[in-house]
C-alpha cells in the first residue's frame, strides 16, 4: 500500500444527493491536524490514517456517506455521519480505535469517496442502501434477503384467484402479507381453498375447462369455471376471504356457524357438513399460527441473540391480529460489535426493501434509536414506532421471538461443530495437510450429449454454500457429444481461469511480499476462502486424470483432487477413491466420513440435474421465432397469430409474410431470409 489516493469508478446513486469525491492533497500543510504517531504503530496503518486525513481536509461540516475503499478499488466499509468531517476526523488518529476491527479497516484503506446528504436521515437511508449493494467486508451483512411472499387475490378476472406472490406489486388485486415463508403461503392457501372455495388455476386453465378438476372433487374448489357455482356467489365466498385475510376472522367464523345451524335445522345436513368442514379449515389456520395476540394487529417483532461470536435475529410479522410466520436470520458481524449496534444496521437494511408495520418491536433498543425511526417513518410516509416493552402482551411476544433465536442460533452452532467435525475427519481420511475449510464438488447432466451442464456445489463449516453455486452450459465446439472427460476439462478450465483472474493467491502474483509490522493486519479470519481446499469429482480414474489434465494447463498443482467411483450396481457405500500417487481405496461401511461424501456427492448430483432439466424444458419449449433478428414480442405474437404456429411461419412465402397484419416489408423479409438460409 502506497498511501496514494485511488479515484474509483464512479458509482451511481439516483436521488441521494450530490456525490462528492473528495481530492486528496499532497500537501498537508493547513489542514489543522498534525500527527505524531508512536513508534509502536504498525507502518501500514500509518499509511492509512495519512490517506484519510488528506482526504479529511476537503470534507464539509454536512450531513452525509462515506466510504473507505482499498487499493484494489473494493469497498471495505460504508458508514454515515451527522456531520462528515467529525466523524472522518476520528480515523486519523494512529491509537484508540476500540479494537483491531477498525484498525485493519484503516490500514486497508487506499481511498475515500462522500455524498453529502441534506439530513442524517437521508443519510441513515443512503448507507443501509449502499451496504446491501455493495456488502462491505467490515460492515454488518444481512444475509438471505430474498423478498416476502404475499397472498394475491386477483382484481383482474371475473372470477378472482388466489395465489402466491413474490416481487413488484403490478398486477390488480388485493395483496395480503408479509409472510415469513413461501412454506406459511402455501399452508395458508391450502386452507383458505378449503375454507372458501376458492380457484388457484391460472386464467388460460380457467378459460379451456369444459368439465371440473379433480379440486372441485375434493371440495377445494366451487367451480366457476364450469358454472358449478354463479358468479354473485363466488363472489361472496371471495369477499369473505377478504375479511378473513383483513383480521376479521370472528365475523366470518360467526357466519359459518350461524349458516351450518340454519341448514341443519333445515335438515339440509350435506350444505351444513360442508359448512362445518369450512369451519374446521379456518380453525387449522389460526391454530398453525402458535401465538395471535390480542392486543396487537399490526406489528414486526425483531430479537437478536448472540452466542460464540455469532447473531442471530429472529423476526416475526403479525398483521390484521394474525402470526403470520417468523424467519431466523444469522448477520456478518465483528464480534466486536455490540448487540444494539448489530441489530440497529440489521433493521436499517432490513427495510431497506420492504414495508414495514406501523408498530416494530426489539429486544434491545438498537444505536441512534429515533433516528433510525425517523428514518423509517419517512421511508414508510406514515408514522412508525419503535419500542422496547417491558410488560404486558408485547413483552411476551418478544420473549417468544427470543427464544426462538436463542433455539436456532443453537442449533446453527451445533450443526457448523458437526460440520467442522466431519470435514476434519474428511481431510484426514484423504490425507490432507490440514483441514478443509472450502470443498469443492463437480459433476455433469445430460441426455445422449444434449443439453449438457455441469455443476459446481461447495460447502464449508457453515454447510451447503449456495450462494456459491455455479452452473456451466457446455459450448466447446471441440466437445463430442456425451463426453464425460472433456465436459470435466471444459468445467475445471473455465472455473479455474477466472478464479485466478479473479482472486489470484499470493503464491501467483510476483514480488509478492509480507510486511512484519502488518501481520495483525491481515484480514478478517473469518471470511469464506476463494480457492478450494479439496475438489471432489464424481467419477473414476478417468476424470480424475481429465481434471489433472485441465488444471495442469493453467499450472495448477497444489489443488487436492479425489474422484468418487460408485460402487458396484451403484450401491451407496462401496464407493471407490482415486487420489494422485496412492492406491485406489475404500472407506469403511460405517465412517462418518464416507456418510459425508456421500451427501456431498448426492447434492452435486441433484444440483446438477436440476440444472439440466431446467435447460432441457426451456428449449421443449422455445419458439424458431426467438432467434429471429429483429423480431420482437409483439410482431412474433403477430406471425402466431395470423400463421397459427412458428412451423407455418417458417414455410411462408415472402409475399405471405407481407400480407401478416402488424408485420412491415423489412420484418418479413427478415424472417423469410433466415429461414431460408437455414434450411438451404
Amino acid at each position: 500500500m502506497n498511501g496514494q489516493p485511488i479515484d474509483p469508478p464512479a458509482r451511481e446513486l439516483a436521488g441521494t444527493g450530490a456525490s462528492a469525491v473528495a481530492a486528496a492533497e499532497d500537501d498537508g500543510a493547513g489542514s489543522g491536524m498534525e500527527l505524531d504517531f508512536g513508534a509502536d504503530v504498525p507502518a501500514s496503518l500509518r499509511a492509512g490514517a495519512d490517506v484519510i486525513r488528506r482526504f479529511w481536509k476537503t470534507l464539509p461540516n454536512a450531513p452525509g456517506v462515506y466510504r473507505m475503499i482499498d487499493a484494489a478499488g473494493e469497498v471495505l466499509y460504508v458508514g454515515k455521519a451527522r456531520n462528515l468531517k467529525n466523524r472522518v476526523a476520528n480515523y486519523t488518529r494512529g491509537v484508540g480505535h476500540g479494537g483491531n476491527r477498525t484498525a485493519r479497516m484503516i490500514a486497508e484503506t487506499a481511498a475515500m469517496e462522500f455524498v453529502t446528504t441534506q439530513t442524517e436521515t437521508e443519510a441513515l437511508l443512503l448507507e443501509a442502501n449502499l451496504i446491501k449493494q455493495l456488502r462491505p467486508r467490515y460492515n454488518v451483512l444481512l444475509r438471505d434477503d430474498k423478498s416476502f411472499p404475499y397472498i394475491l387475490l386477483t382484481g383482474d378476472h371475473g372470477s378472482p384467484q388466489i395465489l402466491k406472490h413474490r416481487g413488484a406489486r403490478t398486477r390488480p388485486g388485493d395483496y395480503f402479507g408479509p409472510f415469513a415463508n413461501a412454506g406459511a403461503v402455501n399452508r395458508t392457501i391450502n386452507a383458505l381453498e378449503r375454507a372458501f372455495l376458492l380457484r388457484s388455476c391460472s386464467d388460460s386453465y380457467y378459460e379451456n375447462r369444459t368439465r371440473p378438476c379433480l379440486l372441485f372433487q375434493i371440495k377445494r374448489c366451487a367451480g366457476p369455471c364450469t358454472g358449478e357455482i354463479g358468479h354473485g356467489d363466488y363472489a361472496a365466498l371471495v369477499e369473505q376471504a377478504k375479511a378473513f385475510l383483513s383480521g376479521k376472522s370472528n365475523a366470518v367464523r360467526q357466519r359459518l356457524a350461524a349458516d351450518m345451524q340454519v341448514a341443519a335445522e333445515q335438515l339440509e345436513f350435506e350444505r351444513a357438513a360442508r359448512y362445518r368442514d369450512r369451519l374446521a379449515a379456518l380453525s387449522a389456520i389460526q391454530a398453525s399460527q402458535d401465538i395471535n395476540p390480542r392486543s396487537v394487529e399490526e406489528a414486526d417483532v425483531f430479537a437478536i441473540e448472540e452466542q460464540a461470536g455469532q447473531f442471530c435475529v429472529q423476526v416475526f410479522f403479525f398483521r390484521n391480529g394474525q402470526n403470520w410466520g417468523n424467519r431466523a436470520y444469522f448477520p456478518k458481524a465483528d464480534r466486536s460489535l455490540a448487540t444494539a449496534e448489530v441489530l440497529g444496521s440489521f433493521m436499517a437494511q432490513f427495510y431497506d426493501d420492504k414495508p414495514c408495520a406501523r408498530l416494530i418491536l426489539v429486544s434491545h433498543e438498537p444505536d441512534e434509536c429515533a433516528l433510525l425511526e425517523a428514518a423509517l417513518s419517512t421511508k414508510a410516509g406514515r408514522r412508525i414506532e419503535l419500542a422496547t416493552p417491558q410488560r404486558g402482551e408485547k413483552r411476551d411476544l418478544v420473549a417468544h421471538a427470543a427464544q426462538n433465536a436463542r433455539e436456532a442460533l443453537a442449533r446453527r452452532l451445533a450443526e457448523t461443530a458437526s460440520q467442522e467435525k466431519l470435514m476434519a475427519a474428511l481431510g484426514k481420511a484423504f490425507g490432507l495437510a490440514r483441514t478443509p475449510q472450502r470443498i469443492e464438488v463437480y459433476d455433469n447432466s445430460h441426455i445422449m450429449g444434449t443439453n449438457a451442464v455441469g455443476g459446481l456445489i461447495v460447502a464449508g463449516a457453515a454447510g451447503f454454500m449456495k450462494t456459491h453455486y455455479r452452473t456451466f452450459n457446455m459450448r466447446s465446439e471441440d466437445l463430442t457429444p456425451g463426453d464425460d472427460y472433456g465436459m470435466m476439462r471444459e468445467m475445471l478450465r473455465r472455473r479455474f481461469a477466472r478464479l485466478a483472474k479473479e482472486a489470484p493467491r499470493a503464491a501467483d502474483i510476483p514480488e509478492a511480499t509480507v510486511d512484519d509490522a502488518d501481520e495483525a493486519f491481515e484480514g478478517d479470519s473469518d471470511a469464506f476462502p476463494a480457492w478450494p481446499d479439496l475438489v471432489l469429482i464424481d467419477g473414476g480414474r478417468g476424470q480424475l486424470e481429465a481434471a489433472r489434465g485441465a488444471l495442469a494447463e493453467l499450472g495448477i498443482a497444489d489443488v487436492p483432487l479425489v474422484a468418487i467411483a460408485k460402487g458396484l450396481d451403484r450401491d451407496a457405500g462401496r464407493e471407490t477413491f482415486f487420489i494422485e500417487g496412492r492406491t485406489p481405496f475404500k472407506l469403511p461401511p460405517r465412517d462418518p466420513a464416507l456418510y459425508f461424501v456421500q451427501r456431498l456427492r448426492d447434492e452435486a448430483h441433484r444440483f446438477a440435474i436440476g440444472t439440466h432439466r431446467a435447460r432441457r424444458k426451456r428449449e421443449m419449449v422455445k419458439n424458431p421465432l426467438d432467434e429471429v433478428p429483429g423480431v420482437g414480442p409483439s410482431r412474433k405474437r403477430a406471425l402466431l397469430l395470423h400463421f397459427g404456429t412458428a412451423k407455418a411461419v417458417t414455410r411462408a412465402s415472402l409475399d405471405d409474410l407481407m400480407r401478416a397484419p402488424g408485420v412491415n416489408a423489412a420484418t418479413a423479409k427478415a424472417v423469410y431470409d433466415f429461414f431460408h438460409d437455414k434450411a438451404g
